[in-house]
């Protein structure tokens, strides 16, 4: 039993000995409570640190004091000095996009970015208006702040938006949005997936190019990242 308890006499003349209280293994300080041999766990969360090694597409860092999300990234071993990691970053606040190097190995502070599901709901003016559906509170985005995802923004989509010290940051689009055609060429007798394409205006504005068959007030699938159509919906 040694180093769980030690041995002691008792009153007892029947027992010799018995247990002591157990020690505390880790000798911790008298103003941390200790339960059943640990201390009580932390109401703070627990911090881990990056390093360049843990670089990858889509990871948010702070540099100079800003959030940056991480766009392209590449690991470099060049046959004379020391190693890097070559990334194409965006800037969250100012939208600008350069590339940063870093040398491998090297730690890194991974931004605090947090992400909460809104709603968008309307358009005051020049601001787009988004709404938590639970507590029905209000966060408004100007045009600038919203920029080129308006074309794929439609009033009723749940949307994610991405907070930096209290600050919302950006927002991201679901993935696969449903719009429908308001305006394209009459599609022609035979015509096939696989016969070209033709520009399509959708009802958000945005125009994209689609298979030759799709006509006006057909409803298709577009992929927001990269603005392509999908299918019919």
């Amino acid at each position: 039993m040694a180093g769980i308890g030690s041995l002691r006499p008792t009153s007892n003349p029947q027992v010799r000995f018995s247990l002591a209280t157990p020690l505390n293994p880790l000798r911790l300080p008298t103003r941390y409570p200790v339960h059943h041999g640990f201390p009580r766990r932390s109401r703070f969360p627990r911090i881990y640190a990056l390093t360049s090694n843990d670089i990858k597409v889509g990871i948010n860092v702070e540099v100079d004091g800003a959030p940056w999300r991480v766009l392209e990234f590449l690991h470099v071993k060049p046959g004379k000095g020391a190693a890097f990691v070559r990334t194409k970053m965006r800037n969250y606040i100012t939208g600008n996009v350069v590339e940063k190097t870093f040398r491998a190995g090297g730690t890194l502070s991974e931004a605090n970015v947090s992400k909460e599901t809104k709603q968008f709901t309307y358009k005051d003016g020049s601001q787009f208006v988004f709404m938590d559906l639970s507590s029905y509170e209000e966060i408004r985005l100007n045009e600038k702040d919203v920029g080129d995802k308006v074309k794929w923004l439609k009033e009723g989509m749940d949307c994610i938006l991405l907070s930096w010290n209290g600050r919302v940051i950006d927002f991201e689009l679901p993935i696969t949005v449903k719009l429908k055609v308001v305006d394209v060429d009459p599609g022609l007798r035979g015509d096939t997936a696989q016969g070209g394409s033709k520009p399509a205006t959708l009802d958000t504005g945005a125009v994209v190019n689609v298979p030759l068959f799709v006509n006006t007030g057909d409803e298709i699938l577009v992929d927001t990242r990269t603005g392509q159509y999908m299918s019919r919906a």
